[in-house]
C-alpha cells in the first residue's frame, strides 16, 4: 500500500515551518508521517530526512514545500533525487512546483523535462545561497572598515583590578593571590596583567 510522507526544514530553531505544516495538511499527509529538520540544508546528513528515507518503499510519495526545502547543494539534490526515484522507486512531489511531480509524464520526455527544470532549480538554488554568504562577508568587510566590531563585548576589569595587578608587579603577592583576590583564574588574571602593564608603560620582562 502507497504511503505518503511530507518532509519539513527549516534552517534553525528560530525560523517557523509553519507555512509548511499548513501544505502538508492541505494534501492530507498523515501527522505521523510529516518528518521535520531544525537544520542547515547544505547536506543530508539530517536524522529526520535519513529516518524518513530508511521507511521509503517503492511508489511512496513525499511532498516538499520547495526545492530548497529539500537541500540546498545542487550536486546533492541531484544525488537524493535520484536515489529516491531511480533506487527507492518512490515519487516526489514539489508543491510549489507542479511540474517538478515525478507521478507526471513517466515517460521519456516528461523524465527528461523534470531532470532538465530539477537540475534548474537546483543551480539557481545552490547560486543564491552563495550569493548570500558573500553578500554577508562584504557586509562584514565594510562594517569592519568603518570600524564596527564584532564578537563578544569583553567584560569589565575587576575594579580592584590595577591595584591588585601593580602589587602582584611588586612582588607584595603571588599571581594565585593576585587572582583570587579579583575573581579571575590565573591565566585570566596573567593575559590582563600583561596588557595593563603594556598599555600603562610599565612593562616587566618577568611578566
Amino acid at each position: 500500500m502507497k504511503r505518503i510522507y511530507g518532509y519539513v526544514r527549516v534552517s534553525s530553531k528560530d525560523q517557523k515551518e509553519d507555512r509548511q505544516m499548513i501544505a502538508m495538511k492541505e494534501l492530507m499527509v498523515p501527522e505521523n508521517n510529516i518528518y521535520m529538520d531544525k537544520l542547515s540544508g547544505k547536506d543530508f546528513n539530517r536524522p529526520q530526512y535519513r529516518s524518513m528515507i530508511r521507511k521509503l518503499k517503492e511508489n511512496d510519495l513525499i511532498y516538499i514545500k520547495s526545492i530548497d526545502r529539500l537541500g540546498r547543494n545542487y550536486e546533492d539534490i541531484i544525488e537524493q533525487w535520484k536515489y529516491i526515484t531511480k533506487v527507492k522507486k518512490a515519487d516526489i512531489c514539489v508543491i510549489d512546483m507542479p511540474v517538478l511531480d515525478t507521478r507526471r509524464g513517466k515517460d521519456l520526455v516528461g523524465t527528461l523535462i523534470s531532470d532538465i527544470i530539477l537540475s534548474l532549480l537546483s543551480y539557481f538554488s545552490e547560486a543564491e545561497r552563495k550569493n548570500i554568504r558573500q553578500r554577508q562577508a562584504e557586509g562584514i568587510s565594510a562594517a569592519k572598515a568603518k570600524g564596527v566590531k564584532f564578537g563578544r563585548k569583553a567584560k569589565p576589569l575587576p575594579e580592584n583590578f590595577s591595584a591588585v595587578c601593580r602589587r602582584w608587579k611588586d612582588k607584595e603577592i603571588t599571581l594565585d593571590e593576585a587572582a583570587k583576590e579579583t575573581g579571575m583564574v590565573r591565566s585570566t588574571f596573567y593575559y590582563h596583567a600583561r596588557g595593563f602593564q603594556s598599555e600603562h608603560g610599565t612593562a616587566d620582562k618577568n611578566i
